[in-house]
């Protein structure tokens, strides 16, 4: 018996059954089925992208103080809806209701920022000589496609879904087939909103409508958020169709305690960022780099991460695959020669055996070169690397491969402005261990774990979505 009615692809304002294969959605929460996600074909992309190529002239034509109007009305939506969409994560994706209730409150706030484009589009104007003047206009790209992850099913949809419609391109939207229920709901609240019908479709499948998106000659962008070697080949393959192209991918973040940080405001951080959202997002704690004698420190975030109880103060991960690969990820860092101060593997939650829970782990005296200390495990799993000073820190943090975030704990301004200069990281914390910017700054990484030019959100994502127009005038 499935909670939910099976998903339907949404094409040209309305929803569209498949008469095809499907996959079962299954909750992390408690195992069960919630509803049935269609596997679609290419030609259902086909479908998606004509719809939006015949509202493209009219949806582009408007002002984008008449389209941000459409905006004004879907973030109230969001809010009235916000108690519905917060279950709808939990259910599906196994954060804790608080945590889905953030992840509504931040698709409300870029969605709040594509309120403001009209201000910061109006272009630029400059006489530059008697007579004669230059301006700059924006204009959309056409139809453009965002390729989504399971991990923040309202949220990270919302980089891309308010901006891009709102500077008047038309949007294909491919969410994560594992959790495709908020993409529908939010496509039915768009539609409420104003949005013209085909001015945005939900495409359900797997990688190969993903590869159909990459391939399509009538796609004029591209943008997506998952692992790094999958945002790697979507990189290359849309690159080489001469798509425009922004992937964001995983991460491996390091957090330097220096030993002046302030003991318990730490440690909870460090907690805070490790276990939120059960360790599946890119900004999550990866490794604690203890600089010295941080042993207070690390004795209270043991202490912080035994009270974080599995089912009520942390979610679930995604599958019981997922499950296992962190489990096995512990005891082959173990076998390696890491010692387990916590403990979470083989944890269940009273009332819901069948879910999916990986208890708060923290491992002691990993070193860089273990597999642990090196790939991204996307669990509530913390790695306490030793080391003697700041430069033997900053060298374990910018020989990683990625360079999404990296964050020092310190009272010494001297030292904290150093690792904001050379930590090779597209998004430093001070004292924060999460450090995602609030718009209008955007988001965006470093090295591998960014491929493309300018960030997903805030005012960079402005020239990612639209193409610019040089205009020069002279009268005589």
């Amino acid at each position: 018996m499935m909670k939910y009615s099976p998903v339907c692809n949404w094409i040209d304002g309305r929803p569209v059954p498949f008469d095809g294969q499907h996959l079962d959605v299954i909750s992390p929460v408690g195992g069960s089925t919630l509803s049935r996600v269609p596997l679609s074909t290419p030609a259902v992309l086909d479908s998606a992208v004509s719809a939006a190529h015949r509202v493209f002239p009219e949806w582009s034509a408007r002002t984008i103080k008449e389209r941000s109007q459409v905006f004004y009305a879907y973030r109230a939506l969001l809010a009235e809806h916000e108690a519905e969409l917060t279950e709808l994560i939990h259910q599906e994706n196994g954060k804790t209701a608080d945590e889905a209730k953030a992840e509504v409150a931040k698709a409300i706030e870029v969605t709040e920022f594509a309120c403001s484009l009209p201000q910061l589009v109006a272009g630029e104007v400059l006489e530059v000589s008697p007579g004669v003047e230059c301006h700059v206009r924006h204009f959309p790209l056409g139809v453009v496609a965002s390729v989504t992850p399971f991990n923040f099913p309202c949220m990270v949809p919302h980089w891309t879904i308010p901006i891009s419609l709102c500077l008047g391109n038309c949007l294909i939207l491919k969410p994560s087939e594992k959790v495709p229920l908020t993409a529908q709901r939010t496509a039915q609240l768009l539609h409420q909103a104003g949005l013209p019908q085909g001015a945005m479709s939900v495409v359900n499948g797997d990688r190969r409508v993903v590869e159909a998106i990459c391939d399509h000659a009538d796609i004029a962008a591209v943008s997506f958020v998952g692992s790094t070697a999958a945002a790697r080949q979507v990189y290359v393959r849309a690159a080489a169709a001469l798509k425009r192209v922004l992937a964001l991918g995983g991460a491996k973040n390091h957090l330097v305690v220096l030993p002046d940080a302030d003991v318990s405001s730490t440690a909870a951080n460090v907690v805070a960022s490790v276990t939120g959202c059960a360790g599946q997002r890119c900004m999550a704690a990866a490794s604690l780099v203890a600089v010295g004698d941080v042993e207070p420190v690390i004795q209270r975030v043991c202490e912080e991460a035994r009270r974080v109880a599995p089912g009520k103060s942390l979610g679930a991960v995604i599958s019981r695959e997922a499950k296992e690969r962190i489990e096995r990820s512990i005891s082959e860092a173990e076998a390696a020669g890491a010692k387990v101060l916590v403990d979470g593997r083989g944890a269940t939650v009273r009332g819901c055996e069948n879910g999916f829970y990986v208890g708060p782990t923290v491992l002691d005296g990993v070193r860089p070169e273990m597999r642990i200390a090196q790939e991204e495990i996307f669990g509530p799993v913390l790695a306490i690397l030793r080391v003697r000073d700041v430069e033997e820190a900053l060298a374990i943090e910018n020989a990683s491969l990625y360079g999404n975030a990296a964050a020092v704990y310190t009272q010494n301004g001297e030292a904290a402005q150093r690792f904001v200069q050379d930590a090779s990281a597209g998004m430093i914390g001070v004292n924060v261990g999460v450090p995602v910017p609030r718009e209008p700054f955007g988001f965006g990484g470093w090295n591998h774990s960014r491929f493309g030019v300018g960030d997903i959100t805030g005012k960079s994502s402005i020239a990612f979505w639209t193409q610019s127009k040089k205009v020069t005038t002279r009268w005589t």
